[in-house]
């Protein structure tokens, strides 16, 4: 099939990831490309092995999965990564949401939610397994500072792709004037990096036509 999901399991512990290598590939639309061990090998190989979805686990050697995360959505932002973690924490959530995953699953999930999940994140949507709704920290559910109308064109200049200079340029203000917007932004919506306000526009529907709505 031309059209199939393909997947990167990243996982140190090889029973979890044959597992679930295992589950997906009952699915006639998805194809398990590779399972790898650590963020580093993920990180090595993405452009090699060119993942529609990856199922990163958090706590790994050499590199865990929100570094990793970080990286490979700076390198390849197209990239869906959904963090399949043991770890309830809202901390865990939503720093891993901050970090641009598109998704959370908790790996005791029944096996149809994982498949569910990697649906709901090739659409483009946001996906949260129930527990990880049930343990999600407050304050990202909306309780967040609003931003300003200048910090808003700021953000839909970022989320399109363009660097700080461009920005400046495009505004006609300077770079560190940019600088300090974004660092504002960043800070209001609880977003660690560009690939996270890039997923946070398309969640919001800051990218679709000319308006911006947040």
């Amino acid at each position: 099939m031309t059209d199939q999901i393909r997947v990167v399991i990243v996982d140190d512990h090889p029973m979890v990831a044959e597992g679930i290598q295992s589950i997906l590939e009952s699915y006639d639309d998805i194809h398990v490309i590779g399972t790898l061990s650590n963020g580093r090998d993920a990180i090595d190989k993405l452009e090699a092995m060119d993942p529609d979805v990856v199922l990163m686990d958090l706590n790994m050697p050499q590199m865990g999965g929100l570094t990793a995360t970080e990286i490979m959505l700076e390198r390849r932002p197209g990239t869906r990564i959904l963090i399949l973690s043991m770890h309830d924490n809202p901390e865990y959530i939503s720093s891993a949401l901050s970090h641009g995953a598109m998704g959370y699953l908790l790996k005791d999930v029944p096996t149809d939610e994982i498949k569910n999940a990697i649906d709901a994140v090739m659409r483009a949507e946001r996906y949260l397994c129930t527990g990880a709704q049930g343990s999600i920290a407050p304050k990202d559910q909306g309780d967040r500072e609003a931003l300003t109308e200048r910090e808003q064109t700021i953000l839909l200049q970022l989320a399109s792709g363009r660097s700080n200079k461009e920005v400046a340029n495009v505004l006609d203000i300077s770079v560190r004037t940019v600088e300090t917007h974004r660092k504002n932004i960043k800070r209001k919506l609880g977003i660690a990096n560009t690939a996270g306000l890039t997923r946070y526009a398309l969640e919001h529907g800051v990218l679709q036509g000319t308006g911006v709505r947040l």
